[in-house]
């Protein structure tokens, strides 16, 4: 049955509205989900600054005179165990050379009771400088990487004239990679403890599970296509084997662009990385080994149809 020329006009008109709908409700989705994850990021990236470099203020003496030590925590070495922190003692009181002053009205003594031990000194009638102090980091593993946690422990005391002076702990964390828990608990002596939680940041928890999650979708996209060019028969494919390669080493910049430079034998390493460098490893020997027998056997081909077209 032929369409007449007036059938054919008049299905158009009901045919390209639809499909322009069909477009149109495409691009509002698309859309939709573009800026609905924007939104989502933005989101998070404002929560994670909110929450984060944040300044706490932890056991404050209620004695009139006493030491401020403004703690930074500022680079957290899992690879030597080691947590540097930034001391900047402030005195208040009658400690305080003038009213409102960081200057010191007489010698103080600071000491950091933890591993190693650490001593700082402030001199009368000058402000003290933030002095770099590391301590030490336990119950952590590095290759647990991202999921790694440590603790630290450090006690804070102050003397002045060999009497012991109050002090008090404000605490900032500025690490992009970790994030520090921090807890203090002082003693009737006016010490300081300070007991700290560190784990790994939340931009650095999605990255890595982003990385995981490509790593696993290219060593399938690979897989998936070495089993089609073996299905087909087709020889030895340039592009196709190309790109394997190159994906087989462009997995492992990918693995060594892991924010934290964590170590070969981590967690992420037996999760993904050396299971997806092991499959597209095999699927490009495997459809390089078939291009190859498949090429021998079509040149065999063409040899027996030349001998036959000679003879």
């Amino acid at each position: 049955m032929q369409v007449t020329t007036d059938e054919t006009a008049a299905t158009e008109p009901a045919v390209r509205p639809a499909s322009r709908r069909r477009r149109h409700w495409r691009f509002t989705a698309v859309l939709a989900v573009v800026i609905t994850l924007c939104g989502a990021g933005i989101g998070l990236y404002l929560n994670e600054r909110n929450t984060r470099e944040q300044t706490r203020e932890l056991a404050i003496p209620s004695a009139p005179d006493w030491i401020e030590l403004d703690v930074t925590a500022q680079d957290v070495d899992p690879t030597g165990q080691q947590l540097t922190l930034y001391v900047t003692p402030v005195p208040h009181g009658k400690l305080a050379a003038e009213p409102d002053s960081q200057a010191f009205a007489r010698p103080v003594e600071i000491t950091l009771a933890g591993l190693p031990k650490a001593t700082i000194k402030a001199a009368e009638g000058e402000s003290a400088a933030a002095q770099a102090v590391q301590v030490g980091l336990y119950e952590g593993t590095k290759t647990d990487y991202p999921f790694d946690r440590y603790r630290t422990e450090v006690g804070f005391s102050a003397t002045s004239g060999g009497k012991a002076v109050p002090v008090g702990l404000v605490f900032t964390d500025t690490d992009p990679f970790f994030v520090v828990r921090p807890q203090a608990k002082a003693s009737a002596t006016g010490s300081v403890t300070l007991d700290a939680r560190i784990t790994r940041s939340r931009s650095t928890f999605i990255l890595s599970w982003f990385m995981i999650a490509a790593m696993w979708a290219i060593a399938l996209a690979v897989l998936g296509a070495a089993e089609v060019l073996y299905r087909k028969r087709e020889g030895l494919v340039w592009p196709s084997l190309g790109w394997m390669a190159a994906s087989l080493f462009a997995l492992i910049g990918m693995r060594n662009a892991a924010p934290g430079s964590p170590p070969i034998g981590s967690l992420m390493d037996y999760v993904a990385f050396f299971w997806a460098e092991g499959i597209i490893a095999a699927s490009l020997a495997c459809t390089a080994w078939c291009g190859i027998r498949t090429e021998h056997r079509l040149r065999r081909e063409r040899e027996d149809a030349e001998a036959a077209d000679a003879s």
